[in-house]
């Protein structure tokens, strides 16, 4: 959609289309969503085109190709009319954004979306506009992983920084470096990661940023025609300072300044800007220190996991609510949060293995103030904790008179937990065979 112009979203079809992946745990809450709304929900989940069509998939999509993702979109669109294409995820949100420019339905701009997933593009469009962001150098890995070139890299380079993927999600790969010799380490350890997951020989890049320091926060909004409606913030009271940057527990509301909250939603806004976002829901990560607040990432999606559950507005509506009803220009009658605090602690992996044994829950889930312990991860599943890893082992929510009474509860429901991982022991060919 161009800045400026002016759609009727109430003549469009009611129907939506998701963009998902395999394991995302966003489907549930947009189905919910569109149930109560009357709106029908059409699914595309991401894979090889002839998997689809082998498990009767009506719309499967490759997107690490969003031309054809979107051309197929379009033909499907034509015997099954669209009102909204949303990416509940990162991985299909320039193919959202493509499908929606060619039929004409609102979306941001496909140059805005790509930015939004490329680190390095997005890096580059917030300097030029001059908002707080991590200077930032991209480099490339080529194969065989060797450490001639990161030790020449290492030589040049502030301390401390953080490597980092140009485009995972999750803090997945995100490694500090206090020091040349943790730089080849940490570089070493991503390079590994990032050819693991494509083995094929085109190099790879990766990005050397500044540390910032400071505290972390996180901003769930809403735009419309460019304006941000800021929907929450998240404090992140645990610190993540390195070396590996995992997320646990987020409270809203924040407990920081009217000031300071005013200034992270004015940077936020100016970096939707930079970045060409102007519609749809918008998840920010930002960092806090005497300098101010600085845009570590912004996402043209709402927030990741079952975090969402965290938040209630008017009407007792759901986060996705909102993002339907904007999408299809139906009435928001407010925007406004519930009182009472919110938080949900993203249960952390401690090891890696094989999950045997999960014990605690129903004494977690009596904790005072605590609403629901869900483990979504698999028993006898590998278990991969950061920073190769993108997974939890669950999330525990909780709702309360206060942000410090939610977080402490919480953190009590977690105390209750024992998660029993074994070991994953690779099986030899010659192991395989003697079993069989």
């Amino acid at each position: 959609m161009q800045p400026g112009q002016v759609i009727d979203r109430s003549t469009l079809p009611q129907r939506a289309l998701l963009l998902l992946t395999a394991r995302t745990y966003r489907a549930r809450p947009f189905i919910e969503a569109a149930s109560r709304l009357g709106i029908e929900v059409v699914t595309a989940v991401e894979m090889h085109r002839q998997l689809a069509e082998y498990w009767n998939h009506p719309l499967g999509l490759e997107y690490n190709e969003p031309d054809e993702a979107a051309q197929a979109i379009v033909q499907f669109a034509a015997k099954t009319p669209l009102g909204a294409i949303l990416a509940v995820d990162d991985s299909g949100s320039l193919v959202a954004a493509k499908a929606s420019a060619a039929l004409g339905l609102p979306h941001n701009a496909p140059e805005a979306a790509e930015a939004a997933r490329d680190k390095y593009a997005m890096r580059r469009l917030l300097a030029a506009a001059g908002v707080p962001s991590p200077q930032s150098t991209r480099y490339e890995f080529e194969e065989p992983p060797a450490t001639t070139g990161l030790e020449a890299i290492a030589t040049q380079i502030p301390y401390p920084c953080v490597v980092k993927p140009l485009n995972l999600c999750g803090s997945r790969g995100v490694i500090r470096a206090d020091d040349p010799a943790e730089f080849v380490a940490a570089a070493g350890r991503l390079q590994r990661l990032l050819y693991a997951d494509d083995p094929t020989p085109d190099p790879k890049p990766f990005l050397v940023e500044q540390f910032v320091p400071g505290f972390e926060v996180a901003l769930e909004g809403i735009l419309d025609d460019g304006r941000l409606q800021l929907l929450a913030l998240f404090d992140k009271p645990d610190p993540l300072d390195g070396p590996f940057f995992e997320e646990t527990i987020y409270v809203t509301p924040s407990r920081l300044p009217a000031e300071t909250q005013a200034a992270i939603t004015a940077c936020a806004a100016r970096a939707a800007a930079a970045l060409g976002l102007r519609e749809g829901p918008m998840h920010a990560e930002l960092r806090v220190n005497d300098q101010g607040p600085w845009i570590v990432e912004v996402a043209g999606r709402s927030i990741g996991g079952l975090c969402s559950q965290t938040l209630r507005f008017s009407s007792d509506a759901s986060l996705e609510e909102l993002i339907l009803r904007q999408a299809f220009g139906l009435e928001i009658r407010s925007f406004r949060r519930e009182q009472a605090a919110g938080g949900v602690m993203m249960i952390p992996i401690p090891e890696a293995g094989l999950l045997k044994k999960v014990e605690g829950c129903e004494a977690a889930a009596a904790v005072h103030l605590v609403e629901g312990v869900e483990i979504t991860a698999r028993l006898n599943y590998s278990l991969t904790p950061l920073p190769e890893g993108d997974s939890y082992l669950g999330f525990i929510f909780a709702r309360g008179e206060s942000p410090a009474a939610v977080e402490a509860a919480l953190r009590e429901a977690h105390s209750k937990l024992r998660f029993e991982i074994a070991p994953e022991i690779p099986l030899t060919l010659k192991q395989l065979t003697l079993d069989t």
